[in-house]
């Protein structure tokens, strides 16, 4: 009989394969008293183990394959930088010195506080890089206890397995292309996940949150994987395996195809010209936007420049950084997000402006700490300004919330070029400054934006999930993150209203704009610009080309006015039959 198990799908794709299981859940730690006069040696063996996870991550860095894309290798170098910083490095030591207790619970003690610390913070993607905190010290446990530990590399590169696992380290993930991987199933895991990410880079369908999954699928067990719907099938029928071989075939035929539209233009059928733009992280990601031939950035992020390091970075720093991007750009517009830091992320080199707070997610962050801290907010804003006279900049601010925040905003970058002009540096004077609607607040009164800003953004990951009251990285809630909820459509058509009324651009960036479940849909709502991941442009634009907006606006204006969640399922499936 065919068992269904149901996670969420993270990397789109079809695949069939035997199980191969790896059984790498947390050692288990148990606190033991350190004489004093053997805490020098228990110091000594945390050094040690310390130097083999390093030695043990430099190795598996030098046989990365050298065509794999350079984010995937930063993960690997994230990890390394991980092991020097001195909240691992030092901080157990001082611990082992303090308690006198061994060096696999001094630890664990260290893990516990840097958790508490990643778990206020509210950005869905730098709170789960705790994963990458715990792969970092368990590997150092690992080494503590000389527990064996099960690699990547145990697996036969011939053959068509399929993965599963509790979470699967950036180490191990990097090394799956080229060890017969077909998909991986997680246990834990999210979209945000580093293993997630590298898979979705390589191309290798992946499903997370399948629980219980190792007690209920058995080694070498026939699995048919679709991470497109999240579902992972065992002792599938043969009618069932036929009729996913004839689908993968069909896959890589489509996929095939895409190449030979990378330099089309993205029109409907009734001839509506769509900009489809990228999301970046960071400078080298400008490489593979421009491999699939987006329209520009429609969102860069740039709190990234904040993070893993012990001071700020200066103006110059920021300019230089800024000015590479736009430069690689050779003429296409770029969109940058003054950063998304506060209370709940703070950075190092920067004094606490506030306590901490019970819900650091409605804290002070991003353009409310920018308008509290002004040279903080300056020094950015001057670095942006003298890169805007390199090539078209757009100048995007984070979770507004009132016009009040827009006006103060508007002041300071007067104050800012009024500083630029004194000082003879060049900057375009008519950069546009666009708002980023990401509030329910915000979506609601978006017409009053619209009458003060040059564009909108739409940022629905963090929209859905302050609409719905959700957490889309708890393991708990994130079944409710719906992004066909009534009123999450309802916020979006409002903005794309409010866009057309003032004449001025709508854009999208979150994950919405790059799930092909969703294009048509947003296209007969009257969206035009889209910016998406990389790896879903291609199939967005495939979509566009074979769209009639006037064909399928009649069944958007039913799911708007339905408001019948199951209703609405049923009638965006029959919006992508057309």
């Amino acid at each position: 009989m065919t068992v269904c198990l149901a996670g969420i799908g993270v990397s789109k794709g079809l695949a069939i394969g035997n199980a191969v299981i790896l059984n790498n859940g947390a050692p288990e730690i148990l606190e033991s008293v350190i004489p004093r006069k053997l805490i020098s040696e228990e110091v000594n063996r945390f050094l040690s183990a310390l130097d083999k996870a390093r030695l043990h991550l430099e190795n598996i860095r030098s046989r990365i394959p050298t065509d794999t894309p350079e984010d995937i290798m930063a993960f690997m170098d994230a990890h390394l930088l991980m092991l020097q910083d001195k909240s691992i490095s030092e901080a157990p030591i001082q611990i082992i010195r303090t308690l006198g207790c061994n060096a696999e619970w001094a630890l664990k003690l260290q893990r516990d506080v840097l958790f508490q610390y990643f778990n206020n913070i509210d950005d869905s993607y730098l709170r789960t890089r705790k994963d990458d905190i715990d792969h970092v010290i368990t590997n150092i446990q690992r080494i503590l206890l000389q527990e064996e530990i099960q690699t990547i590399n145990d697996i036969d590169p011939e053959s068509s397995s399929i993965l599963i696992t509790d979470d699967l380290s950036p180490g191990d993930a990097v090394l799956m292309r080229d060890h017969g991987i077909k998909a991986i199933i997680t246990e834990y895991g999210n979209q945000q996940s580093h293993s997630v990410i590298i898979a979705r880079s390589l191309g290798i369908p992946a499903i997370a949150g399948v629980r219980y999954a190792r007690r209920l699928i058995q080694e070498n067990e026939l699995l048919v994987v679709d991470g497109d719907l999240g579902i992972l099938l065992a002792s599938a029928e043969l009618r069932s395996i036929t009729e996913f071989k004839n689908r993968i075939r069909n896959r890589k035929l489509r996929e095939s195809r895409l190449d030979e539209i990378i330099v089309v233009p993205s029109i409907t059928v009734d001839h509506h010209f769509i900009t489809l733009q990228a999301n970046i992280e960071l400078p080298e990601d400008v490489k593979r936007a421009k491999k699939v031939n987006a329209a520009g950035i429609g969102l860069y992020r740039t709190e990234f420049l904040y993070m893993n390091r012990d001071t700020l970075p200066d103006e110059e720093e920021q300019f230089e950084t800024y000015r590479s991007v736009v430069r690689s750009l050779k003429g296409l517009p770029i969109t940058i997000r003054t950063m998304d830091i506060g209370a709940d992320k703070q950075v190092d080199g920067q004094a606490p402006l506030i306590k901490a707070t019970a819900n650091p997610a409605l804290g002070l962050r991003a353009i409310r700490l920018c308008l509290k801290d002004h040279d903080l907010f300056t020094t950015q804003l001057r670095a942006i300004l003298r890169a805007s006279a390199l090539g078209p900049v757009n100048l995007l601010i984070p979770m507004l919330c009132n016009l009040q925040e827009v006006m103060q905003t508007k002041a300071i970058i007067e104050q800012v070029k009024e500083q630029l002009r004194a000082k003879k540096m060049k900057f375009d004077p008519n950069i546009p400054l666009g708002g980023m609607i990401e509030i329910p607040a915000a979506a609601i009164t978006a017409n009053a934006f619209a009458r003060h800003l040059d564009f909108l953004s739409i940022g629905t990951n963090d929209l859905i999930q302050y609409t719905l009251a959700i957490d889309r990285v708890d393991d708990d809630v994130n079944y409710l993150y719906e992004p066909f909820h009534p009123a999450v459509l309802y916020l979006i058509q409002q903005v794309i209203n409010a866009g057309v009324k003032a004449d001025i651009p709508v854009s999208m960036c979150g994950e919405m704009a790059s799930d092909t479940r969703n294009t048509r849909l947003l296209l007969g709502m009257g969206l035009r610009i889209f910016s998406l991941h990389t790896a879903s442009l291609l199939e967005v634009k495939s979509i566009i080309h074979s769209t009639d907006i006037s064909k399928i606006q009649p069944i958007v204006r039913k799911i708007l006015r339905d408001g019948n969640l199951e209703n609405t399922l049923e009638l965006i499936n029959k919006l992508n039959l057309q």
